[in-house]
Protein backbone atom coordinates (compact mmCIF):
# COMPACT_ATOMS: atom_id res chain seq x y z
CA UNK A 1 0.00 0.00 0.00
CA UNK A 2 1.41 3.45 -0.55
CA UNK A 3 2.30 4.99 2.05
CA UNK A 4 0.56 8.05 3.45
CA UNK A 5 2.05 11.39 3.27
CA UNK A 6 1.36 13.83 6.00
CA UNK A 7 2.42 17.54 4.84
CA UNK A 8 2.90 19.56 7.41
CA UNK A 9 5.76 20.85 10.58
CA UNK A 10 6.68 18.76 13.33
CA UNK A 11 6.43 21.93 15.29
CA UNK A 12 3.36 22.08 14.58
CA UNK A 13 0.89 20.24 17.64
CA UNK A 14 -1.48 19.47 15.38
CA UNK A 15 0.96 17.58 12.52
CA UNK A 16 2.45 16.01 15.53
CA UNK A 17 -0.89 14.25 16.55
CA UNK A 18 -0.93 12.68 13.11
CA UNK A 19 2.56 11.38 13.24
CA UNK A 20 1.83 10.02 16.82
CA UNK A 21 -1.17 8.13 15.38
CA UNK A 22 0.69 6.66 12.86
CA UNK A 23 3.85 5.71 15.06
CA UNK A 24 1.03 3.95 17.46
CA UNK A 25 -0.25 1.74 14.89
CA UNK A 26 2.91 0.76 13.16
CA UNK A 27 1.91 2.65 9.97
CA UNK A 28 4.97 3.79 7.55
CA UNK A 29 4.65 7.05 6.72
CA UNK A 30 6.45 10.23 5.24
CA UNK A 31 6.48 13.80 6.65
CA UNK A 32 6.78 16.04 4.23
CA UNK A 33 8.09 19.08 6.65
CA UNK A 34 6.41 22.39 4.97
CA UNK A 35 5.75 25.82 6.31
CA UNK A 36 2.82 27.69 7.19
CA UNK A 37 0.89 28.66 4.41
CA UNK A 38 2.74 26.73 1.60
CA UNK A 39 1.05 26.57 -1.45
CA UNK A 40 1.61 22.54 -0.87
CA UNK A 41 -1.16 22.97 2.16
CA UNK A 42 -3.03 25.60 0.10
CA UNK A 43 -3.57 23.11 -2.06
CA UNK A 44 -5.32 20.48 -0.24
CA UNK A 45 -6.71 22.61 2.75
CA UNK A 46 -9.12 25.81 1.42
CA UNK A 47 -7.49 28.15 4.43
CA UNK A 48 -3.51 27.03 4.48
CA UNK A 49 -4.12 25.26 7.69
CA UNK A 50 -1.83 21.88 8.78
CA UNK A 51 -1.36 19.26 8.62
CA UNK A 52 -2.98 17.67 5.52
CA UNK A 53 -3.12 14.13 4.15
CA UNK A 54 -1.98 12.80 0.51
CA UNK A 55 -2.84 8.98 0.46
CA UNK A 56 -2.65 7.81 -3.55
CA UNK A 57 -4.90 9.94 -5.09
CA UNK A 58 -6.48 10.50 -1.77
CA UNK A 59 -6.47 13.81 -0.15
CA UNK A 60 -7.80 14.89 3.07
CA UNK A 61 -7.46 17.97 5.65
CA UNK A 62 -8.46 18.52 9.04
CA UNK A 63 -6.01 16.31 12.09
CA UNK A 64 -9.22 14.60 13.27
CA UNK A 65 -10.34 13.69 9.98
CA UNK A 66 -7.00 12.01 9.31
CA UNK A 67 -6.41 10.69 12.26
CA UNK A 68 -9.93 8.99 12.08
CA UNK A 69 -8.93 7.73 8.05
CA UNK A 70 -5.78 6.08 8.81
CA UNK A 71 -7.12 4.24 12.01
CA UNK A 72 -9.95 3.15 9.97
CA UNK A 73 -7.72 1.95 6.82
CA UNK A 74 -4.85 0.34 8.90
CA UNK A 75 -5.02 -2.39 11.42
CA UNK A 76 -5.31 -2.64 15.01
CA UNK A 77 -3.93 -0.98 17.24
CA UNK A 78 -7.13 1.30 16.69
CA UNK A 79 -6.44 4.73 18.58
CA UNK A 80 -11.11 5.52 18.22
CA UNK A 81 -12.78 3.11 20.47
CA UNK A 82 -15.59 1.06 18.76
CA UNK A 83 -17.51 0.49 22.23
CA UNK A 84 -20.21 3.77 21.74
CA UNK A 85 -19.60 4.98 25.19
CA UNK A 86 -15.69 5.17 24.88
CA UNK A 87 -16.12 6.44 21.31
CA UNK A 88 -18.58 9.34 22.51
CA UNK A 89 -16.15 10.10 25.11
CA UNK A 90 -13.19 10.20 22.62
CA UNK A 91 -15.85 12.88 20.88
CA UNK A 92 -15.89 14.57 23.66
CA UNK A 93 -12.62 15.03 24.79
CA UNK A 94 -11.03 15.84 21.41
CA UNK A 95 -13.76 18.26 21.03
CA UNK A 96 -12.73 19.99 24.37
CA UNK A 97 -9.51 20.26 23.57
CA UNK A 98 -9.64 21.37 19.94
CA UNK A 99 -12.30 24.49 20.58
CA UNK A 100 -10.94 25.44 24.38
CA UNK A 101 -7.92 23.96 25.70
CA UNK A 102 -5.72 24.60 22.27
CA UNK A 103 -7.07 28.28 22.43
CA UNK A 104 -6.56 28.77 25.95
CA UNK A 105 -3.00 27.00 26.40
CA UNK A 106 -1.54 27.41 22.96
CA UNK A 107 -3.43 30.39 20.89
CA UNK A 108 -3.38 32.71 23.76
CA UNK A 109 -1.28 31.55 26.28
CA UNK A 110 2.22 30.10 24.42
CA UNK A 111 1.14 32.77 21.26
CA UNK A 112 2.06 35.33 24.21
CA UNK A 113 5.44 34.15 23.83
CA UNK A 114 6.18 32.95 20.60
CA UNK A 115 4.31 35.92 18.59
CA UNK A 116 3.91 38.75 20.92
CA UNK A 117 1.99 41.57 19.63
CA UNK A 118 4.10 43.80 21.93
CA UNK A 119 6.37 46.67 20.53
CA UNK A 120 9.67 45.42 21.90
CA UNK A 121 9.12 41.84 20.49
CA UNK A 122 9.39 40.61 24.57
CA UNK A 123 6.66 38.71 25.83
CA UNK A 124 3.22 39.85 26.70
CA UNK A 125 2.51 40.27 30.33
CA UNK A 126 -0.61 41.54 30.03
CA UNK A 127 -2.05 38.48 28.10
CA UNK A 128 -0.35 35.82 29.93
CA UNK A 129 -1.59 37.86 33.24
CA UNK A 130 -4.95 37.51 31.90
CA UNK A 131 -5.52 34.34 30.65
CA UNK A 132 -3.63 32.28 33.34
CA UNK A 133 -6.96 31.72 35.30
CA UNK A 134 -8.27 30.28 32.33
CA UNK A 135 -5.19 28.11 32.11
CA UNK A 136 -5.55 26.98 36.09
CA UNK A 137 -9.19 26.20 35.76
CA UNK A 138 -8.47 23.84 32.57
CA UNK A 139 -5.53 22.42 34.01
CA UNK A 140 -7.89 21.19 36.91
CA UNK A 141 -10.43 19.78 34.48
CA UNK A 142 -7.88 18.02 32.95
CA UNK A 143 -6.18 16.91 36.24
CA UNK A 144 -9.77 15.40 37.54
CA UNK A 145 -10.47 13.57 34.47
CA UNK A 146 -7.06 11.66 34.14
CA UNK A 147 -7.19 11.36 38.66
CA UNK A 148 -8.74 7.53 38.41
CA UNK A 149 -7.02 5.45 35.47
CA UNK A 150 -4.25 7.49 33.94
CA UNK A 151 -6.63 7.85 30.64
CA UNK A 152 -8.91 10.57 29.51
CA UNK A 153 -11.09 7.76 28.72
CA UNK A 154 -11.62 4.70 30.01
CA UNK A 155 -8.73 2.44 31.08
CA UNK A 156 -6.82 2.79 27.48
CA UNK A 157 -4.98 5.18 25.28
CA UNK A 158 -6.82 6.71 23.05
CA UNK A 159 -7.31 9.68 20.74
CA UNK A 160 -8.21 11.66 23.05
CA UNK A 161 -4.71 11.66 24.96
CA UNK A 162 -2.85 11.21 21.52
CA UNK A 163 -4.46 14.61 21.11
CA UNK A 164 -3.81 16.33 24.16
CA UNK A 165 -0.06 15.24 24.74
CA UNK A 166 1.16 17.79 22.29
CA UNK A 167 -0.37 20.35 23.47
CA UNK A 168 1.26 19.83 27.06
CA UNK A 169 4.67 19.39 25.82
CA UNK A 170 3.86 23.11 24.40
CA UNK A 171 2.70 24.62 27.37
CA UNK A 172 5.13 23.22 29.84
CA UNK A 173 8.00 25.04 27.88
CA UNK A 174 6.92 28.51 29.59
CA UNK A 175 7.34 28.89 33.26
CA UNK A 176 3.79 29.50 33.97
CA UNK A 177 3.01 26.83 32.28
CA UNK A 178 4.55 24.68 33.86
CA UNK A 179 3.96 25.28 37.04
CA UNK A 180 0.22 24.89 36.57
CA UNK A 181 1.45 21.20 35.02
CA UNK A 182 3.20 20.44 38.08
CA UNK A 183 0.34 21.99 40.45
CA UNK A 184 -2.23 19.61 38.81
CA UNK A 185 -0.35 16.63 40.17
CA UNK A 186 -2.30 14.01 38.77
CA UNK A 187 -2.02 15.61 35.39
CA UNK A 188 1.64 15.57 35.89
CA UNK A 189 1.76 11.54 36.28
CA UNK A 190 0.07 11.77 33.37
CA UNK A 191 1.72 13.62 31.10
CA UNK A 192 5.12 12.18 32.29
CA UNK A 193 4.25 8.67 32.15
CA UNK A 194 2.78 9.03 28.23
CA UNK A 195 5.66 11.29 27.13
CA UNK A 196 7.93 8.21 27.14
CA UNK A 197 5.90 6.37 24.84
CA UNK A 198 7.80 5.63 21.58
CA UNK A 199 5.34 7.43 20.14
CA UNK A 200 6.18 10.45 21.79
CA UNK A 201 9.67 10.42 22.07
CA UNK A 202 10.14 9.89 18.70
CA UNK A 203 8.05 12.84 17.61
CA UNK A 204 9.92 15.64 19.56
CA UNK A 205 10.19 18.42 17.47
CA UNK A 206 12.94 21.29 17.22
CA UNK A 207 12.00 24.77 19.12
CA UNK A 208 10.15 27.29 18.06
CA UNK A 209 7.14 27.51 16.05
CA UNK A 210 6.75 26.56 12.28
CA UNK A 211 8.21 28.33 10.14
CA UNK A 212 5.93 30.62 7.89
CA UNK A 213 5.65 30.87 4.00
CA UNK A 214 4.35 33.49 1.96
CA UNK A 215 0.89 33.49 1.73
CA UNK A 216 -0.67 32.10 -1.40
Amino acid sequence: MTKPEIIGSIRSTYTRVVCMVCEEKGIEYVLTETPLRAPEIFAIHPFGKMPVLRHGDFVLFESKAIADYLDRSFPAPYVFPSEPRLAALTEQWVSLVNTLIDRTFIRTYLYAYIAPKTADGGPDRQVIEAVMPALREQMGVLDRAVAQNGYLVGEQFTFADINLLPILYRVRQAPEGAEALAAATHLARYYERHAARPSFTSTIPPSGPPRRDTPA
